[in-house]
């Protein structure tokens, strides 16, 4: 028996019909380890960057049921995505649950063929891609976390950038500052609509002129022309053009499609390719490899020989245009050519039929096309040339298989040169140049990839990080950057330029590589990295606190006091604050109407000289603090809440410190991440532990004991005690 490791339960059942007896296939459910979110303990700079990875929350018994199966079996295979994030998944399967010499089984599409030859040539974990992989995903976590702290203490609470998600969200500043920026110029179009006359059929073509003049005397002297003159046709020039398809399928051209053809976000499209994956219905939905496989360009042939005729096949491979091309060997298609239709909804039916249409379109002659182009005049003039564009398909090759690529025709008569036109309006209709356009999600996706920022797995979550953290918002197809992402834009442009501009993101992707391909050790590209960019980050921890983004309007007071007023940045955007603050809460929205602010207690702060208590509103109601907060951080505890949820157990800390009636207790308190036990004496004492105490201390290191579960009443509270586990303790993994 083999047990064979896959990431979904999805792609584990595709797989399971092709599989005989002899083999079990159980699914990760995605990653099972990952970094744990406190930075302290994920990243051992000093030692060699090493990360300290632990069991995702929740797959504990994925974990177990694995490690247990694999005991029983001969061979354990790994059979994860042929990706980095794919690697790195099958080590952490490995680590985790302790397998002895397991294998790695790679194909890049489920079907009965590809999983059988990728069984019989099994290989070792890769390394390197282990390690590229891992690179990444420390550096974004270094980055995020340096930058965000950094963010948060001199912007705003809660706000974050990253390594490739601040260079996108700085593309689309630009942009927007280069539309405000934009001085539209007057431009008048001038159309002239003329009918072929003394034929069987009479045709009115629309004419236009090839100037656009910018003085309206100008336009209307060409008017005036076009009315008192008669027209006739002066050239006419006929050209057949052959229109090439375009390439199979990448990972971001399959986004972009998706997004101007369907309307699908990127986001949205990778969930559903990713669901037509693992039915085996495509080949694998991550990559930037142009390339078909040579074993299926014979089928595709048969296809488009039985569909549209054996003259239209023109096998042909596309070169990749990505330089550094690795997450898969060849394109998106369908594992199957000769299925035209496929999917389980009707999405997943439109995107494999768009999927389908491409590859197929890809291997067939050209599309011809007659392009005609016929100019015409008024006689006896002076004034630019009038134009009429015709398009007709002369043999629509790829066009059968893709027929939504065809775009407009327009048949134009047959007219010769010298023939006459009679006039049947001509009309000049003024316009204003207009700003670049704000880019879309297909067009963000295009410029990214264009920039080398970024790869094929991280677009949709580039898209997605910057709408949750509100820094873009969509207007129709259209991405918007809000007031809150030019502010952390301006802010990383201003201090750290070097770190999200093209050239730096770009090349990093270029280290990376060279690590996937053991041309580059994964110690040294974090090391050079990260020394100049930490001490970067240190050097700005001094400037000062962006609390003023300028003043108000004059003609705004404040409403409590009368003095004059200031913009700030508050948690739900941009407000009017009074220039006295903290002295004065008087606030403002931006449409002029009051926010209501803390209220006097008409108490003094016990702990500094000049602080006065104020009542203010907080995630769990409302708190009692001093008015100079964050200096002075004093809180005053809700007396009969303290009562309500003291447990009674005196705090360790406090016992060995102060003498009795000054010690603190420990208070069931509520936090960000749930309910925790802390002292009563917080501030002084910043006592906390995760459960209720028992009152009881621990045998082997003195710490306060807590609640465990049914199997385990009673645990240690100090993570770095060996009875935090005890069921760790007993089983020796201590």
């Amino acid at each position: 028996m083999k047990l064979l490791i896959v990431e979904s339960p999805a792609k584990a059942k595709t797989i399971s019909k092709y599989l005989g007896e002899g083999y079990e296939v159980l699914a990760s459910v995605g990653h099972i380890r990952d970094l744990p979110k406190s930075n302290r303990q994920a990243v051992d700079i000093t030692h060699g960057f090493t990360p300290h990875y632990e069991v995702v929350k929740g797959k504990e018994r994925i974990v177990d049921e694995i490690a247990r199966r694999a005991r029983t079996v001969e061979q354990v295979l790994l059979a994860t995505d042929p990706d980095r994030e794919g690697e790195a998944i099958a080590w952490h399967v490995k680590e985790a649950c302790k397998l002895r010499d397991p294998k790695r089984v790679v194909f890049h599409e489920i079907t009965r063929d590809a999983v059988l030859t990728a069984l019989a040539h099994p290989r070792a974990i890769d390394e390197n891609l282990k390690e590229a992989q891992e690179a990444r995903r420390v550096l974004d976590r270094l980055v995020g976390y340096d930058l965000s702290g950094l963010i948060w203490k001199k912007l705003r609470y809660g706000l974050s950038a990253g390594r490739v998600q601040s260079p996108a969200l700085r593309i689309l500043v630009e942009r927007e500052r280069e539309i405000r920026a934009f001085v539209p110029e007057a431009y008048f179009v001038i159309t002239a609509e003329l009918e072929t006359p003394g034929r069987l059929k009479t045709q009115v073509i629309t004419f236009t002129c090839v100037e656009e003049p910018r003085d309206e005397k100008e336009a209307d002297l060409i008017v005036g022309a076009g009315r008192e003159h008669p027209w006739s046709v002066t050239d006419v020039t006929q050209t057949e053009v052959a229109r090439s398809p375009k390439a199979p399928f990448t990972t971001s051209t399959l986004q972009q499609a998706a997004s101007s053809r369907l309307g699908f976000s990127p986001a949205n499209t990778m969930r559903i390719a990713q669901k037509l994956y693992e039915a085996g219905l495509i080949t694998y939905m991550r990559t930037d490899s142009t390339a078909l496989s040579e074993l299926v360009l014979p089928i595709i042939a048969r296809v488009i020989e039985k569909e549209f005729g054996a003259q239209l096949v023109a096998t042909r491979q596309f070169k990749t245009k990505s330089k550094n091309a690795q997450e898969a060997h060849e394109a998106i298609r369908p594992t199957d050519t000769r299925t035209r239709g496929a999917g389980r909804n009707p999405d997943e039916k439109k995107l494999y039929r768009l999927i389908w249409a491409r590859t197929v379109a890809s291997q067939m002659a050209d599309a011809k096309f007659l392009r005609t182009k016929i100019t015409a005049l008024p006689k006896n003039t002076k004034v630019p040339d009038f134009t009429a564009n015709g398009n007709v398909v002369v043999s629509p090759g790829w066009l059968l298989a893709d027929p939504e690529a065809r775009g407009e025709e327009l048949e134009l008569p047959h007219l010769a040169v010298g023939d006459s036109l009679e006039l049947k309006s001509i009309e000049k209709e003024g316009k204003e140049t207009e700003p670049p356009h704000r880019y879309s999600e297909a067009g963000l996706v295009k410029e990214l990839e264009k920039r080398d920022i970024g790869r094929p797995s991280t677009y949709a979550a580039i898209l997605k990080t910057l709408g949750d953290r509100e820094y873009v918002t969509k207007e129709g197809r259209s991405l918007k950057p809000t007031e809150l992402g030019e502010l952390v834009s301006s802010f990383l442009e201003e201090h750290f330029m070097n770190y999200i501009s093209d050239t730096f993101t770009a090349e990093m992707e270029d280290e990376l590589d060279d690590i996937a391909r053991g041309k580059r050790s994964y110690e040294k590209t974090l090391t050079d990295f990260y020394t100049p960019f930490h001490r970067a980050v240190l050097g700005k921890k001094d400037i000062p606190k962006i609390n003023n983004l300028g003043d108000a309007p004059k003609e705004l007071h404040c409403p409590v006091c009368g003095d004059s007023m200031c913009v700030k940045l508050g948690k739900s955007g941009k407000f009017y604050s009074c220039k006295k603050f903290p002295a004065c809460f008087g606030a403002l929205t931006l449409e002029g109407k009051v926010i209501e602010g803390p209220k006097e207690t008409g108490e003094k702060c016990p702990e500094c000289e000049d602080g006065r208590l104020i009542e203010r509103d907080g995630h769990y109601g409302k708190f009692v603090s001093c008015s100079n907060y964050p200096t002075c951080k004093y809180k005053k505890q809700d007396e009969e809440t303290v009562r309500a949820n003291d447990t009674g157990v005196i705090c360790p800390v406090c016992k060995e410190g102060l003498p009795a009636g000054r010690q603190g207790t420990m208070v069931e308190k509520r936090g960000r991440y749930g309910l925790f036990y802390g002292c009563s004496n917080y501030p002084k004492c910043k006592t906390i532990i995760k459960s209720k105490p028992t009152g009881n201390l621990c045998p082997l290191c003195g710490s306060l004991m807590m609640e465990g579960t049914k199997t385990i009443p009673e645990r240690c509270s100090s993570k770095l005690c060996p009875n935090h586990n005890p069921h760790k303790l007993k089983t020796g993994e201590h």
